[in-house]
């Protein structure tokens, strides 16, 4: 049986005490409640940095704009907004649990991305974190586990986390610091059996679903984050494995933070974890309060069962607009939407009259300068820095990390089957090609530089979309510049896409019989070379902007075929109005 939340929730007062204490002696936050439990003994500067957080929302209000074409011909479009947060109240302290549950499409998860401060928009409404704005300082004192485990495939559990940590974690701590934080981590999360096996992907089996979701928690607890935010942690999860995943994340609440989590339907025994609770039925709130008195709120206001039902089931009725009993009915299609919508409109009535109104002189009348002072002097010692390492480090560990993710890579040894192929090939057809049939010659000098200025155009234009996922987790994080990933990542690719040029031009060049000069050679294989370089570039440019394989693919094809018929192999005498099409091309300067 799980304990009551109210039972071991302390009260604002007593919170007012608890904090002076642990601000005055950092160790204290981290030491467990029960001594039985297991806790992360974080080193010494994460300690420092972990203070409570009190989170605090009020009236959050999001919307969207729709645009609806016209219905008549030449009809200009219509903008509609769509309200997707309608007046969301609620306060988390230091400890707590706050689950948002709600059926999909409740805006769930738009209330946690606006509370991580990720949203953009038109969003209305006050946020604060100890009574101050969202800041840069607050970012990286924040964890954010997205729903989907989005981690590297190839790396080992131990890569990913140690990758994570040189990153995230500051210079102030030594690498040797770092890998035994990570160490501590993995024990803390059970991943102990598995910290050497691959993370796996859709092509190859790797680790579980539960152990992908305590690595991207793992992940966040590398920082010792003061708020932690987690968007439906036990999806797709078996009760087994997501009560584990609750238990972690109970005891990482209990260490002093503040954790606020989306949960879609959980167990009876889940539901009991949670300290707090806000039941969203279309962006509207319609219950805050403690999850251990849900219950008996509804029940007074007329909405009461006969039979034991999951809690979280019968919310989710109520959020749906299903009154309880009435589930035979609903079955039976005897429930209308009409019938449905009033429901929902009693409950939002309920809430502003019952628990709105209270709840926003709560947040009014409190004081919170006594409560926060010692926390707002903690944050103003702190020096506001954008980023906890330097370039030149985030640059060595994006590298290292690139070169270890694409090791074990087949489409590595089959581009390179597919280049030498493709060399020994051309070079039979063209072998020792004499100097007289200059035509043949002109056509090899032409697949050489149509050959290396698409293929690795399109090999680059995939670079960036296949990681827009990871790129956008990171960098939310603010993990590292934008410029260190770049130049980590064409780094890391460029021996490969110089080697393959390099070894083709070998080929061909002195098989196809061309003057066999040293000098002549090398000043060939640099005009390649060249070639390649600019062909990626343009690649990655045009994936880059455009982020989308798809969208890529398509310009990507439109402007290869511009160069290749306006390559001049094709055509000699290129109307003047449009010459300059003909120096746009990367093949014209390679046959040249």
């Amino acid at each position: 049986m799980a304990t009551s939340p109210t039972s071991v929730v302390p009260t604002p007062e007593d919170r007012t005490s608890t904090t002076t204490t642990t601000l005055s002696n950092p160790m204290e936050m981290m030491k467990p409640p029960h001594e039985n439990s297991t806790y992360v003994a974080y080193p010494v500067h994460l300690q420092l940095a972990l203070y409570p957080i009190t989170l605090k929302f009020e009236d959050v209000v999001y919307k969207v704009k729709l645009e609806q074409k016209g219905t008549c011909c030449g009809g200009t479009a219509r903008t509609k907004e769509k309200t997707i947060l309608n007046g969301v109240t609620g306060k988390v302290f230091p400890g707590e649990i706050l689950a948002m549950l709600g059926p999909s499409g409740s805006g769930k998860t738009t209330l946690l991305t606006a509370l991580g401060g990720r949203l953009a928009g038109n969003l209305s409404g006050k946020i604060s974190y100890n009574s101050r704005p969202f800041s840069g300082s607050m970012k990286r004192r924040t964890g954010f586990v997205t729903q989907e485990d989005v981690l590297y495939p190839h790396l080992t559990v131990t890569e990913t986390l140690v990758f994570t940590a040189m990153l995230r974690l500051p210079k102030t701590l030594t690498q040797d610091e770092k890998v035994q934080h990570v160490e501590r981590v993995i024990a803390e999360l059970g991943l102990t059996r598995c910290q050497n096996s691959m993370i796996g992907g859709p092509l190859f089996r790797g680790i579980s679903g539960g152990e992908k979701k305590r690595v991207s928690i793992g992940q966040e607890m590398l920082i010792n984050p003061s708020l932690l935010l987690l968007d439906e942690p036990t999806s797709g999860l078996d009760s087994t494995t997501a009560q584990r995943i609750i238990t972690t994340i109970k005891r990482l609440a209990s260490g002093g933070r503040t954790v606020v989590t989306t949960i879609h339907q959980p167990s009876s025994r889940l539901y009991h974890m949670f300290d707090k609770l806000i039941l969203l039925s279309e962006g509207s709130p319609i219950y805050y309060g403690p999850a251990s008195t849900a219950m008996d709120y509804f029940s007074s206001i007329g909405f009461s069962t006969s039979i034991t039902v999951n809690p979280a089931d019968l919310l989710l009725d109520l959020a749906n607009g299903i009154p309880p009993d009435s589930m035979h009915e609903y079955e039976q299609g005897e429930n209308t939407e009409q019938e449905r919508k009033s429901v929902r409109q009693k409950l939002i009535t309920s809430y502003e009259t019952n628990i709105s109104t209270r709840l926003k002189a709560e947040l009014c009348s409190q004081d919170a300068s006594k409560h926060n002072h010692a926390k707002d002097g903690s944050i103003r010692n702190v020096k506001s820095e954008q980023w906890c390492t330097s370039w030149w480090h985030q640059f060595k560990v994006l590298l290292l990390r690139g070169v270890r993710e694409r090791r074990f890579e087949a489409f590595n040894r089959l581009r390179i089957f597919q280049v030498i192929s493709v060399a020994v090939l051309a070079g039979l057809l063209w072998w020792h090609t004499p100097t007289s049939h200059i035509e043949d010659r002109i056509a090899m000098l032409f697949f050489f530089s149509v050959f290396w200025g698409f293929y690795p155009l399109y090999n680059a234009v995939f670079t960036f979309p296949q990681e827009r996922r990871m790129l956008i987790k990171e960098r939310s994080s603010g993990m590292y510049r934008l410029s260190s990933y770049f130049l980590a990542r064409t780094t890391g690719d460029l021996p490969l896409e110089l080697a393959l040029p390099t070894a083709f031009t070998f080929i061909l060049y002195w098989m196809g019989g061309l003057k066999p000069d040293p000098a002549t050679f090398v000043l060939s294989l640099l005009v390649v070379l060249y070639n390649v370089l600019v062909a990626q570039s343009l690649g990655l440019a045009i994936g880059a902007i455009l982020m989308d394989v798809k969208q890529a693919t398509t310009l990507a094809s439109v402007t290869t075929l511009v160069f290749l018929i306006a390559g001049g192999y094709y055509i000699q005498q290129i109307p003047p109005f449009i010459v300059w099409l003909k120096f746009s091309g990367c093949q014209i300067s390679g046959i040249k």
